[in-house]
């Protein structure tokens, strides 16, 4: 079993010395006098004595701690739970912490870090404890809707509401390695239950958590994300619009020097096998020559990941970009999903898109056609198209069809010149014609899906040059 910090101990784990500054208890929240009665709403028999054995041994007056302090270089909210007070479960007191502190964000314009270690809802409350998820996912709404960025950061164990609220509801679900997680907890599972489906590394894997973090690197890793995530100033850049990527000349994205091929490609066959070559530069290269710094979300939070589509936040010149980046395989649902959670996410906080294409297509196989390959689709073509924020693309490689489309931005998208873009890949098209193998090349031509045929037709604003470009 892994080492479980208190709720102090792993706020020290990530605010600045002396920065911690604790909201005092919340007194009237709730609005009743309920939970002064004897032994709490429902006059639990012996509820009374057993608080005050938490509160002896944990020091601590009730299951959360909640405060104010710096990480990194951010100011934050910091929730932080005491799993030693009654295994961190959420009763009416616990609700009126939760409330004060987020309203205490809305009021500040402050993220919120949520440190997680609870069992669930307070039994010796009943409905009373149950219903403080209600109160919590509103706040959390509140929270949201003011463009202020929630994080989680899931300890061992979290089980219950405290996981369907806090943590598997924020915008960025961080994990320690070792920790328990899930919805039911260890004494309410099935007998036959796979232990390992209830792990943060199954729930990674799955698709669940964006990234397990081990507990030494937790300070720099949540210090990092806050910076990634409100360096652009405040959660009200949404309405007033943020600047767009490209710059005065229109060069938005300038590929990596010394990697990418010359001149544009004579023939729409050239281009294909430009596109397809595997000494061009791919995603992370573009990524890595264009942002300061990155961290990536992971997964679609439906219980899939791919691998091929890279989503997260950098820093561009102090500022921040989100991206989501096809790495040249087919798109799978579970990518499209996530492009979409990143986009929304990005909108919400009014962070600027850049987005990458490159992909034969999407994924078409039984498994896609299972796991709503048309839904994840149009959900991305949805969230693209009423985002607020400016979106940029750039077309590195292949582009292909209706699974390439999808992420590019209406109006501002820009190719390379060793890229494609076309209504299908030549060979499909061949074979939906009707036309026989050998007239592919004829076909790929036909389809206009050189860089400067895209230009020309005007389905993309330019070329990208190429910085370094040898012939």
């Amino acid at each position: 079993m892994p080492e479980r910090l208190s709720a102090r101990e792993a706020v020290a784990a990530l605010a600045e010395p002396g920065t911690f500054a604790e909201l005092p208890a919340p007194d009237g929240v709730t609005g009743g006098a309920a939970d002064e009665a004897p032994d709490g709403p429902l006059g639990w028999p012996g509820y009374d004595a057993v608080r005050a054995r938490a509160r002896a041994r944990t020091g601590e007056e009730e299951s959360v701690v909640c405060g104010t302090a710096r990480v990194g270089t951010t100011r934050a909210v910091l929730i932080s739970f005491e799993f030693g007070f009654l295994g961190g479960s959420l009763g009416e007191r616990t609700g009126d912490r939760l409330v004060a502190a987020h309203r205490l964000a809305r009021a500040q314009g402050l993220p919120v870090v949520s440190l997680i270690a609870t069992g669930g809802s307070r039994m010796q409350e009943g409905m009373r404890a149950l219903l403080q998820l209600q109160r919590v996912a509103g706040e959390s709404a509140l929270t949201r809707a003011r463009g202020l960025p929630q994080l989680a950061v899931v300890r061992d164990p979290t089980t219950g509401g405290g996981w369907a609220t806090l943590g598997a509801g924020a915008d960025v679900v961080l994990a320690l390695p070792d920790a328990q997680i899930g919805f039911a907890g260890s004494r309410v599972r099935p007998a036959d239950a796979d232990p390992y489906a209830y792990t943060a590394r199954a729930q990674f894997a799955a698709g669940q958590v964006d990234a397990l973090v081990d507990p030494d690197e937790l300070g720099t890793t949540v210090g990092r994300w806050l910076t990634l995530l409100t360096a652009g100033g405040g959660g009200d850049r949404a309405a007033s619009g943020a600047a767009p990527l490209s710059g005065p000349a229109g060069e938005t994205l300038p590929p990596p020097a010394g990697l990418g091929l010359g001149g544009t490609p004579a023939t729409g066959w050239q281009a294909v096998l430009r596109a397809r070559s595997p000494d061009r530069p791919r995603a992370p290269a573009y990524l890595d020559a264009y942002l300061e710094q990155r961290a990536e979300i992971t997964g679609d939070r439906c219980g899939g990941r791919d691998p091929g589509m890279l989503c997260g936040f950098g820093l561009r010149g102090g500022r921040p970009v989100a991206y989501a980046a096809q790495a040249g395989t087919a798109t799978l649902p579970a990518g499209y999903r996530t492009a979409a959670r990143l986009v929304r996410l990005a909108d919400r906080l009014g962070i600027p898109v850049l987005t990458l294409v490159d992909t034969p297509g999407a994924a078409n196989d039984a498994e896609a056609e299972r796991s709503g390959a048309g839904a994840a689709i149009a959900d991305l073509f949805q969230a693209v198209a009423t985002a607020r924020v400016p979106l940029t693309t750039l077309v590195i490689g292949e582009g292909g069809s209706g699974g390439a489309l999808a992420l590019s931005a209406p109006g501002n998208t820009w190719v390379t010149a060793d890229s494609y873009f076309s209504v299908i890949a030549p060979e499909p098209a061949t074979a939906i014609l009707k036309r026989p193998v050998e007239e592919t090349r004829e076909v790929a031509g036909r389809l206009r899906l050189r860089p400067q045929d895209l230009v020309d037709l005007g389905v993309v604003r330019g070329i990208v040059p190429t910085a370094g470009a040898r012939s």
